[in-house]
């Protein structure tokens, strides 16, 4: 009977726990140096970038108001950054100008600001002395008189007239029964401008008590209409189908009342 001895080799297995507790190190360190380039980032990205100047500014404008001039009334210079600037704020300056119907501000973290103006719209225009001298004053579909024009120009005689307003001034707003009248207005100078050509005034007569009548004159005729203080397409539509019916008529009604939704008129008798 032999007997079998099995030698421990206590070198190697030290050895291996060596290798083993280096590779241990080794992962700790890394791990160590992971967390710290992870921190870094964090504090640069959340508590550095927040306070460095925005690296991009987005302005979308339009024709009127130039990039400096909105940079300018915003407040946004070149230390302007992500928490410096207040998004309310910089809206409510800009939509404050005169030219600005509304304003879009959105800032994107970390760097980057985007301005959004939406110009205001011309819905018709008004004649008006400034300075002793006549020149138009265009009005949007809020009713802001907003900004003064050049008699005859191509921009000016693609919108009807307002008249039988007093001491118009720029910023000054129209009444509010007459904002509908505005809206449509500018309504239909985007869906049917070759209905709203047909049309070269309208004149605002306030009534004795309470409210206001309007008064069209049409470009290619000599009768007069009266409506109630809005105009709409279709009431525009039916005018002109009705005014065609004297075209070629020898007696016609100086002015036709549409008040009271259907038209009527007198025809005065020749003498």
């Amino acid at each position: 009977m032999s007997t079998d001895y099995y030698c421990i080799d206590s070198e190697n297995i030290n050895n291996k726990k060596k290798s083993a507790g280096k590779i241990e190190k080794g992962l700790k360190r890394l791990l160590i140096i992971a967390a710290v380039i992870f921190l870094a980032q964090l504090v640069w990205l959340f508590v550095v970038s927040p306070f460095i100047p925005f690296s991009t500014i987005e302005v979308h404008g339009f024709s009127g108001l130039q990039r400096t001039e909105i940079l300018s009334i915003a407040g946004i210079d070149e230390t302007s950054s992500f928490f410096s600037v207040n998004t309310a704020v910089i809206r409510d300056k800009l939509s404050s100008h005169i030219l600005v119907e509304s304003a879009v501000v959105i800032k994107r973290f970390p760097d980057r600001l985007s301005i959004f103006l939406n110009p205001r719209q011309p819905a018709a225009v008004t004649l008006t002395n400034i300075n002793s001298v006549q020149v138009p004053v265009f009005v949007d579909r809020n009713g802001v008189f907003f900004k003064i024009g050049q008699i005859g120009s191509a921009e000016t005689v693609n919108y009807p007239v307002l008249s039988g307003i007093e001491n118009v001034q720029l910023n000054m707003r129209l009444p509010s029964a007459l904002i509908p009248l505005v809206e449509n207005l500018c309504h239909m100078g985007t869906s049917s401008p070759e209905l709203l050509s047909s049309i070269s005034e309208i004149r605002i007569e306030r009534k004795v008590w309470d409210g206001f009548d309007l008064v069209i004159y049409p470009v290619h005729s000599s009768i007069k209409v009266r409506v109630e203080n809005n105009l709409t397409e279709d009431t525009l539509r039916y005018m002109l189908l009705m005014l065609n019916v004297f075209d070629n008529d020898i007696q016609k009604p100086q002015e036709i009342d549409f008040r009271s939704g259907m038209g009527s008129y007198k025809i005065k008798e020749q003498s």
